[in-house]
């Protein structure tokens, strides 16, 4: 199944809560943030690669493919899901972002299950309260709608697929796998309960 699937990790934002620090560079525990995203997501999938719109060489260091959006300005996490399909080579793409250290080991698996047990466009995860629209399983065909969506002007993942069919995929069995890290103040929180 792994050799269907390609991930994206998305640190191509501003990170304006971060004091404007590059997230996915910002430590946790000694570690880059994005370390851990790759070390969840790279046993999963037969490829990954990163886009960032800064820091590109800090990126590259990671030894996978790094790429910025293609539109010009931080236009969110969209436009870097935009770049990735293009590049994708995949019969999907699982799209996460570089701030989330705990997502779950069996995230492609289970999320490849319930989009082809349902017939969906995508599958969107769920920590069983919350939809986390940043991590996406895409089919490459969804390329044009997200594209004509982008160039409208629209930003909200969610406004974008509620217009295909999306099957949500709960991992209410890993209430931690998508907390995500967006001040100083919640990188010392997590390290301190990981501790």
């Amino acid at each position: 199944m792994s050799s269907q699937v390609e991930a994206v990790i998305l640190a191509g934002g501003r990170a304006r809560r971060m004091g404007g620090e590059d997230k996915g560079l910002v430590e946790l525990k000694g570690q880059p943030m994005i370390r851990y995203a790759i070390d969840r997501l790279q046993p999963q999938t037969a490829d990954l690669m990163i886009n960032a719109n800064r820091n590109q060489q800090a990126y590259e260091a990671f030894g996978f493919p790094v790429f910025c959006d293609e539109q010009e300005g931080f236009h969110g996490p969209l436009s870097g899901m935009v770049s990735a399909l293009k590049r994708t080579k995949g019969n999907y793409l699982l799209t996460a972002p570089c701030d989330c250290p705990l997502l779950p080991t069996d995230l492609a698996s289970r999320m490849v299950a319930e989009l082809e047990s349902q017939g969906a466009d995508m599958a969107v995860a769920s920590d069983g309260k919350r939809h986390q629209p940043v991590v996406l399983l895409l089919k490459p065909e969804l390329l044009d709608s997200m594209q004509a969506f982008l160039d409208a002007g629209d930003r909200k993942i969610d406004l974008w697929y509620a217009q295909h069919k999306v099957a949500v995929v709960s991992f209410a069995d890993q209430p931690m796998a998508f907390v995500n890290v967006n001040t100083p103040e919640q990188i010392q929180q997590l390290a301190d309960s990981l501790a």
